[in-house]
């Protein structure tokens, strides 16, 4: 899907009631912050860059590994090299794409999908990864042979090696899960697993998922937990002061004149959530609601669910044409929200990954089919949710997550199929 040109940001601007006075600290400095092997100056706020970039291929998974000793204190670092584009890390040199280990050791494996639309399947050959953490956030670990992450996810592992030098080395493959009807770039990049560096050793390459497997996808995501312990609890919000239902897919959108598209009928795809397909505005969004100047800039009137309900998942409607529009949803500071995403068919089912800009969340929920709000909410899980800052809304289906809107500011809901680099971040 990579001939998209309508973003869909949806900005949730949450501000502090008139009465409350709230005070907060700002150390702003210039600050040398390196992103995919490129380093640039820029104005950061506590250390901290709001945005976040990502490669542009399709398939760049960046990893760092970092030898354990089999437990959690890290000692050296080591790197396999590569260039943007296959598995890479940024200290490496060209185009050896290798990770050297030695038996009997533990290492620490930090996996970054850098790529801007596709979730990836990655795999070692003849080895078991222990995934003892998502998005920065510790959890229950698990044994796997196959990780699935979406765009801008990061997954550390363990990788424990062999005991022995096995006389051989190994692929470490990725490729795309892919649940769309559109073109996308079904190769398989890999980096090699060495243990020893003589020549003419036979090379064990791993069998990944196939492309469309959203079975593996779907067992692997209901393996992640929260630790929920008293160190690291799960504070997900049990009361909730605001439901909201978005459905998301692709729609059309008239072509530009004198311009070709490749929608259907030539018309133009255009993402779109509850209908409208995001306009980005000439003036800063933050900046004018601060101000009070919004008016002309946006409207604060996004609709907290469908306009025109639908069998989402079901005989797509006539009418695959989307509204257009520089839309947001205000909330009060610290509101607890409740949102479920729905996948839509207009166009056909596909997996969504999306991110919601400046925010962990709980996700409590997730299933096929149409979101069903007299039964589904009595399966959710309140107790160990996995916390994340990006998820992939099941192809065909919805997922639930839950957040407290207590990072004052904008923040955004974003759908990789079609992120544009917005100068307001």
């Amino acid at each position: 899907m990579g001939g998209l040109l309508v973003a869909i940001t949806l900005l949730l601007s949450a501000y502090t009631a008139a009465a409350a006075t709230r005070n907060y600290e700002f150390n702003i400095q210039l600050q040398n912050v390196t992103r995919l092997c490129h380093t640039r100056t820029m104005v950061t706020v506590n250390g901290k860059f709001p945005g976040e970039w990502f490669n542009s291929d399709p398939e760049a998974i960046i990893a760092q590994a970092t030898q354990t000793g089999g437990g959690p204190n890290v000692s050296d670092a080591y790197t396999f090299n590569g260039l943007p584009g296959p598995l890479y890390n940024c200290s490496a040199k060209a185009d050896t794409f290798k990770l050297k280990v030695k038996p009997g050791k533990t290492y620490l494996l930090r996996l970054i999908n850098a790529a801007l639309n596709d979730e990836l399947f990655f795999s070692i050959a003849n080895h078991t990864l222990t995934v003892v953490e998502a998005d920065a956030i510790y959890i229950k670990p698990f044994n796997t042979e196959t990780l699935i992450l979406a765009p801008g996810q990061t997954t550390n592992v363990f990788l424990k090696t062999m005991s022995k030098s096995p006389g051989a080395n190994f692929l470490m493959s990725a490729r795309p899960y892919v649940t769309g009807q559109g073109t996308f770039d079904n190769s398989t990049v890999a980096g090699i697993l060495e243990y020893d560096s003589s020549k003419n050793l036979p090379l064990f390459k791993p069998t990944l998922p196939s492309l469309n497997d959203t079975s593996f996808v779907t067992q692997f995501s209901n393996r992640l937990r929260s630790l929920a312990s008293a160190q690291f609890p799960a504070n997900v919000p049990h009361k909730i002061d605001k439901h909201l239902f978005f459905t998301v897919g692709l729609g059309t959108s008239p072509c530009d004149k004198n311009k070709t598209c490749q929608g259907p009928n030539g018309t133009r795809f255009a993402a779109s959530i509850n209908n409208v397909s995001f306009v980005q505005p000439s003036t800063a969004l933050l900046q004018s609601h601060y101000s009070g100047q919004s008016e002309g800039v946006y409207s604060p009137y996004f609709p907290i669910n469908p306009l025109h309900w639908f069998n989402y998942t079901g005989s797509p409607p006539n009418n695959t044409f989307v509204s257009n529009g520089t839309k947001l949803m205000v909330l009060p500071f610290n509101t607890s929200v409740e949102l479920v995403m729905q996948d839509t068919s207009i166009l056909g089912v596909e997996s969504h990954p999306l991110h919601l800009h400046g925010f962990n969340f709980f996700v409590v929920g997730q299933g096929f089919g149409n979101y069903d709000p007299n039964k589904d909410p009595n399966k959710f899980n309140l107790v160990d949710p996995i916390e994340r800052n990006t998820i992939g809304v099941p192809s065909g289906g919805w997922v639930a997550i839950r957040f407290r809107a207590d990072n004052p500011g904008l923040f955004e809901y974003v759908d990789f199929l079609s992120i544009q680099d917005l100068s307001y971040h």
